[in-house]
């Protein structure tokens, strides 16, 4: 009986390219309606949050940027952001990052001594929940309330200050003035350093224990646990923790507005005069061309601040 042999590579060698079941099926199959309505299940649940974002975060954005580089008749200038970039809106961004620098790096310190005995101390102790808690509550307390809270405690006919006066020691006679840049200062301690609390804890909470035993078993103190292991790991997450502070306090409006009324050149309080309706003729956008500048600085620390937690994270998974 005579068998045929394909040459090798035409249609009819069934090891050939274009030949088998893959080249006889028709067109590719359509996903089935299960399928896609798993896959939009799987995507709904960020649909919100991007919705949010988009509304709150992009599109404003968008039009502070657009907005930063029109002139009154709609033409683009680059007045705008000379001026925002001169004069007293340079010195309110000066002090601005100057507060916002203090306001992390001091409360970021204490924050995270505090954040260190609560996690030295029993997980179930009633003074470690009472810290967190309180933390939590004084992290969120501010605006108006807060500055009120404080004109009556330390401003100059307090409660506090005329305690101290009785004592003889009268604060606003020694450079003291809760009205001034270092009082703003005080004030944004009150909630800088819960909030350091309460991020930097998870941190801590990430040390594994087994590290420490390991390092005491091979002679090593304290200190140089903490020097060789732990502040290594660590020093990533206090720096992101630092850079989170720092964009709450440069972010900040509504307590120092309401304690100083103004009377200290904050970025945040020059662009909420302009958004109150006080402008000089043909610079309506400079306030746009300043919340730029405000969105610039705290883009380049939020990236810094993701770069320092993807560190972090290969060591605190």
């Amino acid at each position: 009986m005579d068998q045929t042999v394909a040459a090798p590579g035409s249609l009819a060698d069934p090891g050939a390219l274009g030949s088998g079941p893959a080249a006889q099926s028709g067109p590719p199959r359509k996903p089935s309606l299960h399928a896609v309505l798993r896959r939009l299940r799987r995507i709904s649940g960020i649909v919100p949050f991007g919705v949010y974002v988009t509304l709150g975060l992009l599109l404003p954005m968008v039009a502070v940027a657009i907005g930063a580089f029109q002139s009154p008749n709609g033409g683009f200038t680059l007045s705008n952001v000379k001026t925002a970039t001169h004069g007293i809106y340079l010195h309110g961004f000066e002090q601005s990052i100057i507060l916002s620098v203090i306001t992390s790096i001091v409360p970021g310190i204490f924050g995270l001594l505090i954040a260190y005995a609560i996690f030295t101390a029993k997980r179930g102790s009633v003074l470690r929940q009472v810290v967190v808690t309180a933390s939590g509550v004084f992290a969120n307390f501010g605006g108006v309330p807060l500055a009120f809270l404080f004109i009556a405690t330390l401003g100059s006919s307090g409660l506090v200050t005329r305690w101290l006066v009785d004592l003889g020691f009268d604060p606003y006679a020694h450079g003291f003035n809760l009205y001034s840049l270092s009082g703003v200062i005080v004030v944004y301690m009150y909630f800088q350093i819960p909030l350091m609390v309460l991020v930097i804890l998870p941190a801590l909470e990430g040390l594994r224990p087994a590290w420490r035993e390991a390092a005491q078993n091979l002679g090593a103190r304290t200190w140089d646990y903490w020097r060789l292991v732990g502040g290594p790991v660590l020093l990533p997450s206090f720096l992101g923790c630092v850079l989170l502070l720092f964009g709450s306090a440069l972010s900040a409006y509504a307590t120092a507005e309401a304690l100083t009324s103004g009377t200290i050149p904050l970025t945040s309080i020059q662009i909420g005069s302009f958004l109150n309706g006080n402008v000089i003729a043909g610079q309506e956008n400079v306030g746009k061309a300043l919340g730029l500048g405000m969105v610039v600085i705290i883009a380049i620390a939020m990236m810094i601040y993701v770069a320092l937690q993807r560190r972090a994270s290969k060591w605190l998974r």
